[in-house]
């Protein structure tokens, strides 16, 4: 084998989405046996398939220890491989894994571990091997003397003999003062291959991380311990954006209006996040200062606002993002106050409207790497879906309206105490739900979807979507009709009723409408994707309803509404908050992260705005399935 200066990394054009080039990787010992894109790394392939390798740099070719042997295939020899291996351990195809892409098929044997590492479960049924980018090594410098006088900056990095780092030109400001004071007793700090602090004394114990999922609506964080994995705390709050509209549309027109709003968006996006970087570290008794990481999932407008980017043309046609990846920027520009060099890590984005969020959800549902056809689903207020399996994916976005999160409902409300969150209509009774089983005071999204499910399965709600007659309704049940009533000038059904109209909880037909245009949308979405996939309903085997939303949403119903494909029950899964297990992910591992932008180049994303069939579509999905 020659030797080159480095892997090769193919142009993103070089796959299409009817036929991705593949290679097959047969891994011995374990006889495991993997097809993948064109250029992933045997490294991360061998994570994929739950095949340790030893490694403490995340993958960056600086730790030397995720050696493997190249049985058969062609991997040209880089620089890294270089360094880590003899000329004679070269020629028997000895190489790195981490820098090793595959181009071609080939067979690879794995030196077995004497120690397993420590892995977690995170996101859909995905085993995180624990390879954090952050490391530290406490450090017994010797001192200077008129014999040895290296800088010490050069002392310090000849102490770091398993990595090799640059170094943030900040650590040298103090550097001279602090290693006296600490009697050349230190501890430095590596994220990626940077060193990015010197702290006196040894603080290696001491490896934290912040995981966001920064929505529309909702902020989610949860503190890990980078050192095993544990989640220490979660804590979440309405995103303190919401002064200026519930959907990002509403966001957007507000900086096109008045400049000035970006500014004060901006702001209030770091003070939620910085907000909830407290309320997570004062509950695990965690000092700020010991955050060196942090990962933030959110949509595109949510990540382009919280970097002082102008979002306009998110919001205007042809729809185009300032960048779909990001360099890794300092947590400080994110207004978060936890150590001064913390680095933050941004998702890449498929699409204007098929953002971060969405490829940390498909990260962690292990979308690329499922022979399963599986269907992702982000139901809300802008509806984001995934179709395919490690052969092919689509992506797409349908704008839902506010009907789910209820902000168009008459008697709606956020998922709160007292929201109607479960509705059952049988011919003599109405049984309701409400979180926290505090008295009823409105209804919320999964309540809506119950309501009108269960509406239509008693034959209250026709096909298209209007409420029967009264002479209708006295033939279905006496009991029931006596709920349907007038309002005005609307028909509603009522589901509770205090005394003197106080208190009323009832839904009304423009309720149904709304909740009609919402589910047409996502609907037409996804048989749009069926459609460009080559496929019917029942191919998908499984459906994932991703976000807060979608963890609440009966499966049933959802179904009965024709809001997911018709298949069994059992294939519809509520998936959780993906989003915030996939920015866990990237922390936990350097290989996740990769996985993550590798994610995005196999993903082809389907506009739905440019399809003149799409109106006509949408109309024919208002009905219900019957």
């Amino acid at each position: 084998m020659s030797k080159a200066q480095g892997p090769v990394i193919p142009h993103p054009q070089a796959q299409t989405i009817d036929e991705p080039a593949r290679v097959e990787i047969e891994f011995s010992p374990s006889g495991k046996i993997a097809r993948v894109p064109l250029g992933v790394t045997v490294f991360d392939v061998a994570s994929w398939n739950a095949l340790a390798v030893d490694s403490t740099c995340g993958g960056h070719g600086t730790c030397r220890k995720c050696k493997v042997q190249i049985v058969s295939g062609d991997i040209q020899p880089g620089t890294a491989d270089a360094r880590a291996f003899t000329e004679d351990e070269l020629e028997q195809g000895w190489r790195l894994a981490c820098q090793a892409c595959a181009f071609t098929n080939l067979k690879v044997n794995v030196p077995e571990l004497t120690t397993r590492p420590k892995a977690s479960t995170v996101g859909v049924g995905r085993q995180v091997i624990h390879r954090p980018t952050l490391l530290k090594r406490f450090l017994q410098l010797p001192e200077p003397d008129l014999v040895d006088q290296r800088p010490d900056l050069r002392r310090v990095l000849d102490g770091i003999t398993d990595m090799t780092a640059n170094v943030d030109p900040m650590v040298v400001r103090t550097l001279p003062a602090l290693l006296r004071k600490a009697n050349f007793e230190v501890t430095a700090v590596v994220v990626d291959d940077v060193l990015i602090a010197v702290e006196p004394g040894d603080t290696s114990d001491k490896l934290y991380g912040i995981a966001f999922d920064l929505g529309t609506t909702t902020v989610v964080a949860t503190l890990l311990d980078l050192s095993n994995g544990m989640p220490l705390a979660v804590a979440s709050m309405l995103n303190m954006q919401q002064q200026y509209g519930a959907d990002v549309i509403s966001r957007i027109s507000a900086t096109m209006l008045d400049p000035q709003k970006l500014f004060d968006l901006q702001r209030l996006a770091h003070e939620t996040l910085d907000q909830l970087a407290g309320e997570v570290c004062d509950e695990a008794g965690v000092d700020r200062l010991d955050v060196y990481q942090v990962a933030v999932a959110g949509n595109a407008t949510m990540v382009q606002i919280a970097l002082g980017i102008d979002p306009e043309p998110l919001g205007v046609a042809p729809f185009i993002l300032a960048a779909d990846e990001y360099p890794d920027v300092r947590a400080h520009e994110l207004g978060l106050k936890v150590n001064p060099q913390a680095r933050a890590t941004l998702f890449p984005a498929l699409g204007a409207y098929v953002g971060g969020d969405i490829v940390a959800g498909a990260l962690a549902s292990g979308m690329d790497r499922d022979q399963r056809v599986r269907l992702f689903i982000d139901v809300g207020t802008n509806c984001e879906m995934i179709l395919g399996n490690s052969e092919k994916l689509l992506a797409t976005a349908a704008p839902a309206g506010p009907a789910f999160e209820a902000a168009s409902i008459k008697c709606g409300m956020r998922a709160a105490p007292g929201a109607i969150e479960v509705v059952k209509i049988e011919l003599d009774s109405v049984t309701l739900g409400t979180i926290d089983s505090k008295p009823a005071v409105g209804i919320c999204g999964s309540g809506l979807v119950d309501a009108v499910a269960e509406l239509v399965k008693v034959g209250l709600l026709d096909e298209s979507g209007r409420f029967v007659t009264d002479e209708a309704a006295k033939e279905i049940s006496l009991i029931l009709a006596d709920r349907l009533i007038m309002r005005g000038q609307e028909r509603v059904f009522m589901l509770t009723s205090g005394q003197d109209g106080e208190n009323e909880i009832f839904l009304s037909q423009r309720d149904v409408r709304e909740l009609q245009f919402a589910k047409a949308a996502i609907s037409t979405g996804w048989a749009i994707l069926l459609e460009e996939y080559g496929i019917e309903q029942k191919d998908v085997q499984q459906v994932l309803l991703a976000g807060s939303f979608g963890s609440y949403l009966s499966a049933k119903n959802a179904k009965a509404i024709g809001l997911v494909p018709n298949i069994a029950t059992t294939r519809i899964l509520s998936a959780g908050n993906v989003a915030g297990e996939g920015a866990k992910m990237v922390l936990l591992s350097g290989s996740e992260r990769n996985g993550a932008r590798s994610l995005t180049k196999l993903v082809h994303y389907v506009e739905l705005s440019e399809r003149e069939d799409f109106n006509d579509r949408f109309v024919e999905e208002l009905a219900f399935p019957v």
